[in-house]
């Protein structure tokens, strides 16, 4: 089976790309999951990759940035689209737009599933999304709390979504606008992104403070590190980008005046300092969820290592 999972919105396309390792997890225990990128799929190594094996046992091969392979590369897996192997599963993540358009009309043509993961630019949309959030996770949520909720948290889906997740286990499911309330205390004051514009921007003692502030009003651990991961994936953006915040608007998907702002953030940053601060948020995601002891302990660790990082100095 081949799916193409198609668009930028990066929450839905993992989800996407989850739920169908999930499935083919679920046929069988053996299942190995290969990622992939134009970069590092040679020639030729599809059809390795695609033989069956010796030992048995399914695969997932996940090609990432599938836009951008070139005509060789493409060839061969518009080859593979056509005649598929039953015991492996393949997924195309193509970010849409006009790049690779052909190749992803070829490849539906061809017989490939295809998965929309749209942008969510729209406030109403935004609000279906977190009101169809919390359901999934079992939980309700009225009409005022959702549009509370959403005023808190913003426009990010990544940040919706762990907002929701963090109310639904510490209500029991049961969204009230003064569980939304309670949640929002403080939160004028001092968000995440307080928090994350400081330590990008090398302030550690201000960053420190801002951080306990925000801990002891209520703002969820999951939410301080989601702003800290968005601040550094922006810096990554913006880093390897030239040109005037407009300009780059479309390209990057972000408004003119955050383009403004990580470019002025990423002056004091090297690529390598880039690279160690992106570790940094990933390692601190699983500590603040569930995988370490102290969640506040993990996000103060981060916060000393993502201006270490941004000074060349090691944390």
């Amino acid at each position: 089976m081949v799916t193409v999972v198609v668009g930028d919105e990066e929450l839905l396309v993992e989800r996407a790309v989850g739920e169908i390792v999930g499935e083919a997890r679920r046929r069988g225990d053996d299942v190995e999951v290969v990622e992939l990128t134009p970069g590092t799929l040679e020639p030729g190594k599809l059809v390795e990759l695609t033989s069956p094996s010796l030992f048995g046992g399914g695969k997932v091969l996940v090609i990432r940035a599938a836009q951008d392979l070139g005509k060789d590369l493409a060839g061969e897996v518009g080859a593979y689209v056509k005649n598929p192997a039953d015991d492996i599963v393949m997924v195309l993540v193509h970010a849409g737009g006009v790049k690779g358009k052909g190749l992803l009309e070829a490849w539906v043509k061809a017989g490939a599933r295809k998965i929309t993961c749209p942008k969510v630019t729209k406030a109403g949309e935004r609000l279906d999304f977190l009101r169809s959030e919390v359901r999934r996770l079992g939980g309700s949520i009225g009409a005022t709390a959702a549009q509370q909720l959403l005023d808190a948290v913003g426009t990010d889906l990544r940040e919706i979504a762990a907002a929701c997740n963090q109310l639904v286990s510490d209500t029991g499911g049961k969204i009230t606008d003064a569980a939304v309330a309670r949640y929002h205390r403080g939160r004028a004051e001092v968000s995440g992104f307080t928090v994350a514009d400081a330590a990008v921007e090398g302030r550690l003692g201000e960053a420190l403070e801002q951080l306990r502030w925000a801990l002891s009003t209520g703002v969820a651990a999951v939410l301080i590190n989601s702003a800290l991961a968005q601040g550094v994936r922006g810096l990554a953006k913006v880093g390897g980008a030239r040109g005037k915040s407009f300009a780059l608007a479309k390209e990057l998907g972000m408004p003119p005046w955050k383009i403004e702002r990580l470019q002025k953030q990423v002056r004091g940053w090297s690529p390598d300092g880039i690279a160690r601060a992106l570790v940094v948020v990933a390692e601190t995601d699983q500590a603040v969820k569930g995988g370490g002891a102290d969640p506040g302990y993990a996000l103060e660790r981060a916060v000393h290592e993502i201006v270490a990082a941004r000074s060349g100095r090691r944390g």
